[in-house]
């Protein structure tokens, strides 16, 4: 598993995941969107943390630098 993702595409996905739990915790979005939100917050803060987005991979989009 090769590092696709750049730190700061990293940390804006960290960032978002905070913020739908924020959201979800004071009760702003509810329902079927809330648990939505949740798995998808899930999502980004594993691929946050393990810097590779596998939908990445697949496309062949690259945000971090290729190291020599």
């Amino acid at each position: 598993m090769v590092k696709n993702m750049s730190a700061s595409d990293a940390i804006i996905r960290i960032v978002v995941a905070v913020i739908i739990a924020i959201l979800a915790y004071t009760g702003v979005i509810s329902g079927t969107l809330m648990y939505i939100l949740i798995g998808v917050a899930v999502i980004f803060t594993i691929t946050g943390f393990l810097n590779f987005c596998p939908l990445y991979a697949v496309f062949g989009i690259r945000t971090r630098k290729k190291t020599s």
